[in-house]
């Protein structure tokens, strides 16, 4: 990686024009070096403008995550978390498996600007650009085994949609199990990794990746419809602040999930089911499709569903909307 690169993105984070002689001048390096500085930003998919005579500027300007502005804004709750913020990295989740495997601390959090290799559930990428999203992992400790822990996913979804409901935001449903969306598109996705014993004491590293903004080209790599806070957000987007309120509900909600579960948030959860008492395709983990009436979830999290012999459990499926079910 080119250690000015990331310099050189942040003082172009205001979206103004800056010439390659003045970004020379101001990093004391030459014009060629500015210039590769600006190509490795291009290889990790950060589009910066370059106009002859005017110089390089981003498309819009960024407000880089600020590790001191989060923990002001975390207030009585800093000092159970700890913040860990990367420019680049592959994967918070991979990073932070390995630093929980290596013995981090509960509460460890690990925040990227830009992930060359986001993942989300079931191997998919996860898309995000610089500034256009808001992507993290929280690492959370548990006396009891990973099979105690069903219904983790729903529970931080509650939590997201808690946080989103206080910024102000309508309309935000929660897809099983690990989606939120707005207006029936995906606004976050969320992944969940477990270590541990079978019966305790076990660790979960949650993943969270945010849509702050998106832009076009980004809508063509997904594949699938999304949303971002732009388009429902009419204040600016502060991803610090933002950042902060999510990592306070969630922590509220993974203290009540490791005393009692997800029972008591269950009712929660399913008043904002995007697909409640609705017809869906489940597409199941052996690789078959059914149609199937939602009738909610059970106190584990597990789907309840009727594909025609009555409501069934299941722990492991996906809800697909595609192609038309009648």
């Amino acid at each position: 990686m080119n250690p000015l690169t990331f310099p050189l993105l942040r003082l172009l984070a205001d979206g103004q024009f800056r010439s390659g002689e003045a970004l020379a001048r101001h990093f004391g390096v030459t014009r060629a070096t500015v210039w590769n500085a600006v190509q490795q930003a291009e290889r990790m998919g950060v589009k910066v403008y370059s106009v002859r005579g005017r110089g390089y500027r981003l498309p819009t300007p960024v407000d880089f995550l600020d590790h001191q502005r989060v923990r002001g804004h975390l207030a009585g709750l800093a000092d159970r978390l700890w913040l860990q913020f990367h420019e680049v990295t592959d994967s918070t989740n991979t990073l932070l498996m390995r630093l929980a495997s290596e013995g981090a601390p509960h509460g460890t959090c690990v925040v990227a600007e830009l992930q060359r290799n986001g993942r989300g559930r079931r191997g998919r990428m996860w898309h995000s650009g610089l500034g256009s999203g808001l992507t993290f992992s929280l690492l959370w400790r548990f006396d009891q085994g990973a099979s105690a822990l069903n219904g983790l996913s729903l529970a931080v979804g509650v939590a997201l949609a808690r946080a989103l409901e206080e910024l102000g935001m309508p309309e935000i449903l929660l897809k099983w199990p690990n989606d939120v969306q707005y207006r029936h598109r995906k606004l976050a996705g969320i992944l969940i990794e477990l270590q541990g014993d079978a019966f305790g004491p076990s660790a979960a590293v949650i993943g969270v990746g945010l849509n702050v903004r998106q832009p076009a080209e980004v809508h063509v790599a997904i594949g699938h419809p999304v949303a971002s806070l732009e388009e429902i957000w009419s204040d600016a987007i502060d991803r610090n602040y933002l950042l902060a309120v999510m990592l306070r509900h969630m922590v509220a909600v993974l203290d009540e999930f490791g005393q009692v579960g997800f029972r008591r948030l269950r009712d929660e959860w399913q008043a904002r089911h995007a697909y409640h008492q609705q017809k869906v395709r489940l597409l199941l983990p052996d690789g078959t499709e059914t149609e199937a009436m939602v009738q909610g979830v059970d106190e584990d999290g597990a789907l309840l569903a009727d594909a025609g012999a009555g409501p069934q459990r299941y722990a492991s499926a996906e809800i697909s909307l595609r192609g038309n079910v009648a």
